[in-house]
């Protein structure tokens, strides 16, 4: 497969700075012309969300080798959007999607949304207010995974033994322990976030990239070339090898 270098960022939460950062150091290390893969939970905890699904649309609008995914988080505010939808049955039980935990108030927010309206049909009308119909139609549009030679890039990971085609929309952006505890061999190796760890991990089969922006931690960048895999910093490349 071609050697060409493929970029990583894993979940964002609506940290705008912390993305402008990480696209800087994805343009000093590979260029403009850098193919990128974003792999979801653009939305929630942070403060911007409205700025990051900005400069993503932009950025596919300018025609940049982006590809951009959707995560359970990006899943959440669509079904809000759509449906009002503030429960979804694989959160924690009793957890709605505007608490703190899930981060859904600041994303409202962030669009210039009325919070103190109590009731939820009204809440839900103010946002449809503030926030641009095309946010709506870019998160319609994202995909559920990439596949490019022999890595696959997914939000939560999938469902070991399964082909693609066979792969469900709501493993693809929530499962955890099948995929997580899976230390068989994949088709390809598995380029995921989803699961906030303390650093980027990498166990073979499967690279965890959600470092825990929606925690307080950094954004983390991968840059891959083959199945060789270095985390991305100030100082350039650092070896994400398996087991560290």
């Amino acid at each position: 497969m071609s050697s060409e270098p493929i970029y990583a960022i894993g979940d964002i939460h609506g940290h705008l700075d912390q993305l402008d950062h990480a696209l800087g150091l994805i343009e000093k290390d590979g260029g403009p012309e850098a193919q990128v893969v974003f792999l979801g939970d653009l939305v929630d905890r942070g403060p911007d969300s409205r700025g990051v699904i900005d400069r993503l649309e932009q950025g596919q609008a300018e025609d940049r080798n982006w590809v951009v995914l959707k995560g359970n988080h990006d899943a959440m505010f669509q079904a809000f959007l759509e449906e009002g939808e503030l429960f979804h049955p694989r959160t924690k039980l009793g957890l709605s999607y505007l608490t703190s935990q899930m981060g859904g108030a600041a994303t409202l927010a962030s669009y210039g949304t009325d919070l103190t309206l109590s009731d939820p049909d009204d809440l839900h009308n103010n946002a449809l207010e503030h926030i641009p119909y095309r946010h709506l139609e870019f998160l319609r549009r994202l995909p559920f995974w990439h596949e490019a030679g022999k890595l696959m890039f997914v939000h939560a990971g999938i469902r070991p033994g399964l082909p693609m085609a066979e792969q469900t929309e709501e493993d693809l952006v929530w499962i955890r322990q099948e995929f997580l505890e899976f230390q068989g061999n994949h088709p390809w190796l598995v380029v995921h976030g989803h699961t906030a760890v303390q650093r980027a991990e990498h166990h073979g089969n499967r690279v965890n990239l959600d470092s825990g922006a929606g925690f307080g931690r950094p954004i983390t960048v991968a840059v891959i070339e083959g199945t060789r895999v270095w985390e991305l910093g100030p100082f350039g490349r650092q070896p994400l090898d398996p087991g560290l």
